[in-house]
């Protein structure tokens, strides 16, 4: 390392085999507009073959940004080189580099600022995918500081964001290297629920991530097991930091509807019996400890109904919902009661003899008759808010008419 001064973040890249990508990584980091003397890099070769740990030595000589090379055998996953890097940096905060993708020139300047302003612990840049698709919902808004159980960066547990190293450090964040994928997950979820808040940058486009065309890409590796043990992992991390109640309720529509609720998709009927069985196995006690009508009332109709099914142990039932829907068949919508509830008729719907409640029909959250886009129906009390806007908006309206009648008389 050519310069020993305190860095104010240190940027962690990990690499597997990851040339020619590598190059364009490390130019955006070289680019920044922090500045090289407020910049280290921690670049760990995890055992490439296609020339990647000679590059990084390559540019850690020519470089102006202090620059430390690791190699080492090949450890499996990123979790590895990450925890080394984590271990070697120094600076005050960190940032998660994937060797496939790029910075923003301005993403560390601007992530820096806003956490030293807000004294948040995690930073989230705005994300947008090249030649693959990336999280979207929560770029709404730049907000220096989010209720994470009411926002959207619930759907982005990558580690590709800026912490604040002393939080990561004081929590004993790292990677877990048992698990296959999902481990940035468990990560980046501790730090939102212990930490001490967390920014979110929409207005500027702070990271690149690359679609490789090798197929190479790490989120790709794994089989069904390894997904459902990081949904496991996760589950069990939310229940053991957050009390059971509405704001748990929230969190863990994430892992039901990122992670789980793809292993019960199209492909299920595809599949062997013995897959079959066993994915019912593994998400029987996850269902029995997790699933609940808190849960159920966040997502809209289509996957709670699958879930639903899951939850019952039902295939069959699951099979025929997969039918409607891989069908675009649009569902009638049923109103009932004197509230006129919503209900989206999808297959069993008012069949008790199938187990499902009319509950799991009703529309509790926004959802849409037919594909999503197409014609939207509300759930009762984002009705009536509406309605009741509309209502006040009228009045004002009326009663604006009423008082210029008079002047109009005067005028004349």
């Amino acid at each position: 390392m050519n310069n020993m001064s305190v860095p104010v973040v240190s940027v962690i890249v990990g690499a597997y085999e990851a040339m020619p990508y590598l190059v364009r990584c490390l130019e955006s980091v070289e680019a920044q507009t922090l500045g090289a003397d407020r910049i280290e890099l921690v670049a760990v070769d995890d055992g490439s073959t296609d020339g990647t740990g000679d590059y990084l030595e390559e540019f850690a000589a020519r470089t102006a940004i202090p620059t430390r090379v690791v190699r080492q055998a090949n450890s499996g996953g990123p979790s590895g080189p990450r925890n080394v890097g984590l271990g070697l940096a120094r600076g005050r905060y960190v940032f998660f580099l994937d060797a496939d993708d790029y910075l923003g020139g301005e993403a560390l300047e601007r992530m820096i600022t806003v956490a030293d302003r807000a004294g948040t612990d995690v930073v989230l840049g705005k994300v947008v995918g090249v030649n693959r698709g990336a999280p979207s919902s929560m770029w709404r808004r730049t907000a220096d500081r989010v209720d994470v159980h009411n926002s959207q960066v619930i759907y982005t547990l990558s580690a590709q964001k800026l912490f604040r190293r002393e939080m990561v450090e004081r929590l004993g964040l790292r990677f877990d290297e048992q698990l296959r994928t999902g481990e940035d997950a468990l990560f980046t979820m501790a730090a939102y629920l212990r930490g001490g808040g967390v920014s979110v940058i929409s207005d500027y486009t702070c990271y690149y991530l690359v679609g490789r065309d090798d197929g190479k890409h790490v989120t790709k590796a794994g089989d069904y097991t390894h997904r459902f043990a990081a949904v496991t992992a996760l589950m069990t991390l939310i229940a053991e930091l957050e009390p059971a109640g509405p704001r748990r309720d929230r969190l863990m529509v994430r892992p039901f509807t990122v992670g789980l609720i793809q292993q019960f998709a199209h492909g299920i009927v595809k599949e062997s019996e013995t897959v079959r069985r066993h994915k019912l196995e593994l998400v029987a006690p996850l269902m029995a400890r997790y699933w609940n009508p808190g849960v159920a009332r966040h997502i809209k109709v289509n996957e709670r109904l699958r879930l639903e099914c899951v939850a019952l142990g039902r295939l069959d039932l699951l099979a025929d919902m997969l039918a409607f829907i891989k069908a675009e068949t649009v569902p009638e919508v049923v109103h009932r009661g004197r509230a006129r509830t919503p209900y989206l008729a999808f297959p069993h719907f008012g069949d008790r003899r199938s187990g499902l409640t009319d509950a799991v029909f009703e529309v509790t959250t926004r959802d849409w008759v037919g594909k999503p886009g197409l014609r939207p129906i509300e759930p009762p009390r984002a009705e009536r808010r509406r309605r009741s806007l509309a209502r006040r908006v009228a009045r004002r309206l009326r009663t604006r008419v009423r008082g210029l009648a008079p002047m109009k008389n005067r005028v004349a």
